[in-house]
């Protein structure tokens, strides 16, 4: 959590170490780190959010797309292949939707609106894709809703929801918040 405080992170039962860098939760996997946490937190979480930034500013100032408003922004039920995405809107995924490619193949989505994810719905990877190679780039909310799974790096303008039971295979980042309402983030 960064500028703020612990204090904003709300629902985890949170239990601070005796080097106050960093808090342990049992609905945590691994630590929980805030800005006003003992040295040198505050410095690491300070560039932890430069590298976010800068990774939100190189996706989004990615020229000369290969698709540009493919499926008017609906892209339930399609597979897509590797490549650079735009849309001038934002982009629902209503249905399941596939990433067909190799293990060293990108995906890049450039999202000027936001991501809605419909209930129940899946991002699916075929043919050896992963998840640290997907980047969705949003300038608006991105919004998981029930049970919905999300595969690849999310990198939101503002802010992110995962709704009840919603999972995501990657990394969700914000500028302001990220909510979680008995959800599940794996590192990939």
């Amino acid at each position: 959590m960064s500028p703020i405080a612990a204090t904003a992170i709300t629902g985890f039962s949170l239990t601070l170490d005796s080097s106050g860098a960093f808090a342990t939760s049992p609905q945590v996997v691994g630590k929980a780190y805030a800005a006003d946490y003992a040295s040198p937190t505050p410095s690491n979480l300070g560039t932890a959010v430069s590298n976010m930034e800068a990774a939100y500013t190189d996706a989004a100032g990615r020229v000369t797309p290969d698709y540009t408003e493919l499926y008017s922004g609906d892209i339930g039920g399609q597979t897509l292949i590797p490549g650079l995405y735009k849309w001038g809107t934002g982009v629902l995924i209503s249905t399941d939707v596939t990433l067909k490619g190799g293990p060293n193949d990108v995906w890049i989505f450039q999202i000027a609106g936001g991501i809605t994810q419909a209930a129940g719905t899946r991002v699916i990877l075929a043919s050896g894709a992963l998840p640290k190679n997907i980047f969705w780039q949003s300038a608006g909310a991105v919004a998981l809703n029930t049970t919905a799974h999300m595969e690849g790096i999310v990198l939101s303008k503002t802010a992110i929801t995962l709704s009840t039971g919603a999972t995501a295979n990657g990394r969700l980042l914000a500028q302001s918040a990220v909510s979680l309402d008995t959800s599940t983030v794996t590192q990939p």
